[in-house]
């Protein structure tokens, strides 16, 4: 009886929407994510450019998401209270330093550096905690080498993350995740981190878990969003599980302080102070968008997209290999190489990964280049940089079309967010897990 009333609570859980607040919105890609995942209600977002007098990414989220409670005004100057209460918190925060100073006082305990977003974050769950006011979930981006940050003492900032938020009573996973291996039109590597707070259903069901591997590889939000594997021969090494001890001082000032490669792989997950984790490669045997896929007719692309004759050697030389000597600002000869790049760009694979300097006609080593079925070469639309990264057409018109190609650089892909959220989702629905077998020894 009692259990049937647990699985009745549950499924009225998930038939609920789940209140969403989103930080550092850009153009709306958690948004439209979620909303396509179905279930979710985002109830406020926060967009603000800094040295920046006009917020064009600010108009476009108000303009897209007319019913969302939008905030255009610096986080830092954002005050929790204004904050709706919300039970996922989401967002691409910057990458930026991640280390942490101690106050003047030390009455206040550990502050991150002025402007360093990821401790407004920090700060926000840790606010909205006083009152009981915790989102139950969050779902963070971020570029994959924050597992490796900073140089000399890789895999710090990334064990100040996971830390602050076991603090405040959160399990933490994370993967790193190129949506074009699981079928998306962008070779786009990025981390996505979820939380659960202590408390929450997906929170239980970890715990009672006798293999926290398990959750990570075949039973977790993530392993059942994008499936993986592990090599046939991988035989657990030591190292696959490790504790990050200490205060969040002693964490900045010593973590991996002697060098050497990052602890964190590719996959993993943090229960209290102890890290399990794991390289995985992808599982995927579905339908794979390429850019061919998702390109205009050339009757419809613009004469300024297409490259003229006069251009075509600077093109293929910022494209070529290179192994040349250059001299330095400071008068310093080096010699440089780099390899070369397809030119044109294939439209049998998806596309390469979009960067913020994607617009405008100049020549340029990163920018995509595709030969139409007429022989012309010619630059991306601002349609087509939506498409690769799953957006509708034309989200980001009005205004100018290297504006909206650098909001595409920083975007996400939209089809991972969406296929978190209905994982999250499905997890949630779940009943609690009874302990199972172990997957491998700890």
């Amino acid at each position: 009886m009692l259990s049937e009333t647990i699985e009745e609570m549950l499924r009225s859980i998930s038939n609920k929407p789940l209140k969403v607040a989103e930080l550092f919105a850009g153009v709306g890609g958690f948004h439209l994510g979620l909303k396509s995942a179905k279930g979710y209600d985002i109830v406020w977002s926060n967009q603000w450019e800094p040295g920046t007098r006009v917020q064009h990414a600010s108009d476009i989220y108000k303009a897209r998401f007319p019913r969302t409670k939008h905030s255009n005004t610096d986080i830092s100057q954002v005050t929790t209270d204004s904050i709706p209460d919300h039970d996922l918190l989401v967002g691409g925060f910057p990458c930026q330093d991640y280390s942490v100073a101690r106050t003047l006082s030390h009455a206040t305990g550990i502050i991150g550096k002025k402007g360093v977003l990821w401790w407004q974050i920090h700060r926000i769950i840790k606010e909205k905690a006083k009152k009981n006011k915790q989102p139950s979930y969050l779902m963070l981006e971020n570029v994959d080498r924050l597992l490796k940050s900073p140089v000399n003492q890789r895999g710090r900032d990334f064990a100040l993350m996971l830390s602050s938020l076991s603090e405040q009573g959160y399990i933490v996973e994370w993967r790193v995740i190129n949506a074009a291996e699981y079928g998306m039109p962008q070779r786009r590597r990025r981390i996505f981190i979820m939380a659960y707070k202590k408390g929450s259903p997906v929170h239980t069901r970890i715990t009672k878990l006798n293999d926290p591997f398990r959750w990570i590889l075949d039973s977790g939000t993530m392993a059942e969003a994008f499936p993986v594997a592990l090599e046939k021969d991988f035989l657990f090494p030591d190292n696959h599980t490790f504790e990050i001890k200490g205060d969040l001082v002693n964490i900045s000032d010593k973590f991996n302080a002697k060098g050497g490669d990052s602890p964190f792989e590719n996959t993993g997950i943090l229960i209290g102070d102890k890290v399990y984790t794991l390289h995985t490669t992808p599982e995927y045997k579905g339908k794979r968008t390429t850019l061919g896929d998702i390109i205009l007719d050339e009757k419809e692309v613009p004469p300024e997209y297409y490259i003229p004759a006069k251009d075509l050697p600077r093109w293929k030389y910022l494209k070529g290999s290179k192994k040349e000597p250059r001299r330095s600002k400071s008068g310093h000869v080096y010699n440089y190489s780099e390899g070369a790049m397809s030119f044109p760009d294939p439209l049998d694979k998806p596309a390469r990964t979009i960067v913020t300097g994607e617009g405008g006609s100049t020549p340029s080593r990163f920018k995509h280049v595709i030969r139409t079925k007429s022989g012309k070469l010619r630059r991306l639309t601002p349609v087509e940089l939506e498409r690769i990264n799953m957006f509708p057409d034309n989200h980001t018109a009005g205004v100018t079309d290297a504006r909206r190609a650098f909001f595409m650089g920083n975007a996400l892909v939209v089809g991972v967010v969406e296929r978190l959220g209905k994982g999250l989702k499905r997890q949630i629905a779940q009943k609690p897990s009874s302990a199972k077998k172990e997957l491998c020894p700890a």
